[in-house]
């Protein structure tokens, strides 16, 4: 059989997602504070989109920026400008720069209002250069703190500091030593052990009973395992938990008050509210400007002004992709809206009374309630925040996996981490209970759960085994 080329055109219909779309579900995804961030980019790039001023009705702003209506815009407000003591600004400033800041001003000074945090590298490196040490000792001491890691502790071994710095061994532990002095105590330690140890001499407690438990049996001590401590130190049980009681005052990371690590705040997307007997839900578009098609575009569009051929194009151009961002907010506040109203309507109970009663609940159910596919529903509770008036939880938080209950009903798997939970908290701690005594008391309240599935709950609750648990001072 002969191979032959040949030409045919083959009609076939294929979902082509456009930019449009693609910027649609990318809005979905984003949270209350990436979408101002997007929203106030778009607003410098592109002319057509301005931010209506507040005293304008929004109904009428959404209106007019989506449906091009009516030109009946209300006019700019006067802005008056506040009072200025120009008698006091000519006094600080002069024409030929900044005067000395020998004159006295009610502003403060731009270096005062300089403010940056010292790293831990920084605090002890100053320690360094104000010490005695010579000039070598002082190289040692910089490369011993340009390898201390976030946590205080030294990460390089003291051979290749020696060989680095071109020195002994010798002299790279003399000047360890002296920096293992410096403030935050157990700064530079090489491991647990020694950093425990250097925070016990400032506070009086070499020799005694604390030192010898961090010395000798720590990994006991990590075991709560009082008992075998006691007795191998011939000492009475009591005295232990009073040393452990220190131990547990020291601070295993010296690093940590200069972590540079910001904390992370949650701005909620959603206020959830209970007036009454009803839940109302409220958007967060707090700092989220309200976008308008510019009328002076609008009028150069639709006016009889001589403006160019190409002009008109590139204002159609930007004129299309600011109503189809404003449509997509609008769309994605919308569907927003609509899948915490399933959610409210499907976790009621929980609202109202608390964890122990929230239900299993997935994708399917309220893709399902509000007519919408499953990965829509994914992308709008991802990274997202509701503030309800049992506390601040993510969408996702609402979504989870159900347990099963002896007369066939289904409990949410977090109501039985929360249960665990409980469980664990209200027992002795002299006689910790085990996994397998929680999944027989779980089984009074009618919850069936394997004894590995408590395990995994009590490790993602961050909670110690039962020997580990065992004994624990208070």
């Amino acid at each position: 059989m002969a191979l032959e080329i040949k030409q045919s055109l083959k009609l076939t219909q294929q979902l082509v997602m456009t930019p449009q779309l693609q910027q649609a579900i990318r809005l979905l995804q984003l949270n209350r504070m990436e979408l101002v961030d997007l929203v106030s980019a778009e607003l410098q790039e592109n002319p057509i989109l301005e931010d209506a001023p507040d005293y304008e009705d929004e109904a009428q702003t959404k209106k007019e920026s989506i449906e091009l209506g009516a030109d009946n815009v209300a006019p700019e407000a006067e802005q008056k400008l506040p009072d200025i003591d120009w008698d006091s600004y000519l006094d600080t400033y002069s024409s030929i720069g900044y005067k000395p800041a020998d004159i006295e001003s009610d502003r403060p000074s731009l270096e005062s209002t300089l403010v940056k945090k010292a790293s831990l590298s920084d605090h002890v490196m100053w320690q360094l250069k104000m010490s005695n040490l010579g000039e070598d000792q002082q190289t040692i001491g910089a490369l011993i703190i340009g390898n201390l890691n976030e946590d205080g502790y030294l990460e390089e071994t003291l051979e290749h500091i020696a060989e680095v710095a071109d020195a002994d061994v010798a002299a790279v532990e003399e000047v360890l030593r002296r920096v293992q002095e410096f403030d935050p105590l157990g700064v530079a330690a090489r491991d647990l052990k020694e950093c425990l140890l250097l925070q016990l001499g400032p506070i009086g407690l070499r020799g005694s009973l604390v030192e010898n438990i961090v010395s000798g049996h720590l990994s006991r001590m990590e075991r709560a395992d009082y008992r075998g401590i006691a007795k191998s130190l011939a000492v009475p049980v009591e005295k232990v938990v009073e040393a452990a009681r220190v131990i547990q005052g020291l601070e295993p990371k010296p690093g940590r008050p200069f972590s540079e690590q910001e904390p992370f705040y949650i701005t909620p997307d959603i206020y959830l509210h209970k007036v009454g007997e009803d839940y109302v839900i409220v958007l967060n578009e707090d700092g989220m400007p309200k976008l308008r098609i510019s009328p002076f575009y609008r009028d150069v569009l639709h006016g009889n002004s001589s403006t160019s051929k190409v002009t008109k194009e590139y204002i159609q151009e930007k004129l299309r992709s600011a109503v189809w961002l404003i449509k997509s907010i609008h769309q994605r506040q919308r569907t927003i809206y609509k899948v915490m109203e399933s959610i409210v309507k499907f976790q009621r109970d929980f609202f109202d009374k608390g964890i122990n009663l929230l239900k299993p609940l997935n994708l399917r159910d309220v893709a399902d309630d509000i007519g919408m596919h499953e990965s829509t529903i994914s992308r709008v509770t991802t990274n997202k925040y509701v503030h309800t008036p049992q506390g601040i939880y993510e969408l996702k938080y609402f979504f989870n996996s159900g347990i099963n209950l002896t007369g066939g009903e289904h409990m949410a798997s977090e109501a039985v981490k929360d249960k665990i939970r409980r469980i664990i908290v209200a027992e002795s701690s002299k006689r910790p209970l085990s996994d397998q005594k929680i999944v027989e008391i779980l089984k009074k309240s009618d919850i069936e759960i394997a004894r590995r599935t408590v395990t995994k709950y009590r490790e993602i609750l961050g909670i110690l085994s039962s020997t580990k648990r065992k004994a624990a001072p208070h």
